[in-house]
């Protein structure tokens, strides 16, 4: 018989990424498995891109919103689906219940927030044994007191090359020249946002070496994309805003080289094999990594960083402040030299 999961899946764009191989380890145990994701509107255009993913189910509840009643007209629904497994990824006590209102016979996640009897499956985390991110969700595949695989196989997006070129030709970019992706935005708050004067110059160099650069963010981001296209003197378009999650996905798919700082489209362009500067200032690398062969980290590992705060508890920020475009720059020759090796002579 076809085993059928259901993951809730989280709330971050990013994280929904690093969720991908969770999914195909549920797949390797389960051959034949009929995976359904429960995710926020934001998340489910990279559902749409994951094979390992049969259906994706709408999750229509924001942060802090209890609304049990709604709750329960959403569990009856996914009742219908006759679920065996859940698998609850967010350590909150709200996303376990939707799942035990479901009546999904084994319901598995990670001890927190008082969810013994939400969750019959609960496993204890072990920091120390599982640092990363996608560890801990990977570690959810495993029977109880099994250890996760490794090496963890890095997360993967589609992006076919007639989509991309549909997405440039239908917002006026010219494929002739070569793209570099900027990401300036990051949701978690201003202590991960790299200075739009930085962000500025590097387009401004990355212009004059011949280079198209568009910078990709939600709405929430305009504001800093307009001001880093100002700063720049029109060598950044900004996009920030204009395209959805679907479209960015395709556009910075075309790019030789994404710069990004720690947000979820930096783990978008990870998971599109894009060769990729993440810039890290107030979170850390060790926790959520790009995951990727072709990415380099730039960081200048103050004293007081990582901090993980929103906003910098010294009101200064010079963690990112202080990280000049040059070095960026620098770290990104590498990476576009090895994707673009000069051509030997031949010697005859």
């Amino acid at each position: 018989m076809i085993k059928k999961i259901l993951v809730i899946g989280p709330s971050w764009v990013g994280d929904s990424v690093m969720a991908q191989p969770l999914y195909r380890r549920l797949h390797e145990r389960h051959p034949g498995l009929e995976l359904h994701v429960f995710a926020p509107a934001w998340t489910l255009p990279l559902l749409s891109r994951m094979p390992e993913v049969a259906k994706a189910h709408l999750n229509p509840f924001g942060h802090g919103q209890l609304r049990l009643k709604e709750r329960w007209k959403v569990a009856r629904q996914l009742r219908t689906e006759r679920f065996d497994q859940v698998v609850v990824l967010p350590n909150s006590l709200k996303a376990a219940l939707i799942p035990f209102l479901s009546g999904i016979p084994l319901r598995t996640g990670f001890t927190g927030e008082l969810r013994y009897g939400l969750l019959n499956d609960t496993r204890d985390l072990n920091e120390q044994e599982l640092p990363t991110m996608v560890e801990r969700f990977c570690a959810l595949a495993e029977a109880p007191g099994q250890p996760v695989p490794r090496p963890i196989p890095h997360p993967s997006l589609s992006s076919r090359r007639e989509q991309q070129q549909e997405t440039a030709r239908k917002l006026g970019i010219d494929l002739q020249q070569p793209l570099i992706a900027m990401c300036p935005g990051a949701e978690y708050g201003p202590a991960k946002r790299w200075p739009a004067r930085h962000f500025a110059e590097l387009a401004r160099r990355y212009r004059a070496a011949g280079y198209q650069v568009c910078l990709f963010g939600s709405g929430k981001d305009k504001e800093i994309g307009e001001e880093i296209a100002s700063l720049s003197q029109g060598a950044a378009a900004n996009l920030c805003g204009k395209t959805g999650l679907e479209e960015a996905i395709d556009l910075i798919g075309l790019a030789k080289l994404a710069v990004c700082n720690d947000s979820g489209l930096m783990h978008v362009a990870a998971a599109l094999d894009v060769p990729l500067v993440g810039i890290y200032g107030s979170s850390s690398p060790d926790f959520t990594p790009p995951l990727s062969n072709k990415s380099v980290i730039v960081s200048l590992n103050m004293d007081c960083s990582p901090c993980f705060e929103r906003n910098c508890p010294y009101k200064h920020t010079l963690c990112l402040e202080n990280l000049h475009p040059a070095q960026v720059w620098q770290a990104a020759d590498g990476l576009l030299q090895q994707a673009n090796p000069p051509a030997t002579l031949s010697q005859e």
